[in-house]
């Protein structure tokens, strides 16, 4: 079975077992999505979760949050880690916006990442779960996933992520990095494998369960 095939039948089986994949953060435009996902740096998705309510509520848009005093935003993320950081790219990231791209956040990879903070990651997050565009988001669970099912051999996240854009049906690549985000967490963990609730357990080179 060649890898191409491979990464067919592993789309085709997390599709099945994690039918509902969406975003973990909560957020109702492209603007929330881009400021939760910075947030989430070091982070988890629960925990910025609880802080952006009251963000939001405070800072709806990039034209509110552009005026904000760092040393508000730093009291209003202070529980994320990091928030020092957090909060002057935050409003670096509100201003850009507002002055470059007329208050809209930017719907392509290369003007996402021109943005204080954010990384290709971030970038690929917004482009497909607002922009409907092919995305693949390489955080440490799909890099991990991918190189256990074989599919890639490295642990760069630009290297893996213009490899699986090769193999991946584009119309799929966006749900497949939300669904490894699960999969990462309930069977194929950092720590131990359950190779025996895997679906992809005829395929994966890893299976422990042989």
């Amino acid at each position: 079975m060649d890898k191409k095939t491979k990464v067919i039948k592993a789309v085709e089986a997390l599709e099945t077992l994690y039918p509902d994949a969406i975003c973990s953060l909560d957020y109702i435009d492209a603007f929330q999505l881009l400021i939760a996902t910075r947030l989430s740096a070091q982070c988890t998705d629960a925990r910025v979760n609880m802080v952006t309510p009251a963000l939001f509520a405070k800072y709806p848009d990039a034209a509110t949050m552009s005026k904000a005093p760092v040393e508000d935003i730093e009291e209003l993320i202070k529980t994320c880690g990091l928030y020092k950081t957090k909060a002057r790219d935050l409003v670096g990231i509100a201003k850009m916006i507002v002055a470059e791209f007329d208050g809209t956040v930017p719907d392509t990879i290369e003007q996402l990442t021109r943005l204080p903070g954010v990384g290709r990651k971030t970038a690929n997050l917004v482009c497909g779960d607002v922009y409907g565009k092919p995305a693949v988001v390489t955080d440490t669970h799909f890099i991990r996933l991918c190189n256990r099912l074989g599919f890639v051999k490295t642990t760069d996240p630009l290297k893996v992520e213009n490899a699986m854009r090769k193999l991946l049906p584009p119309e799929k690549s966006n749900d497949f990095c939300h669904r490894t985000v699960l999969f990462g967490r309930d069977i194929c963990t950092a720590r131990k494998t359950y190779c025996e609730r895997c679906p992809m357990i005829d395929f994966c080179p890893s299976n422990t369960a042989r």
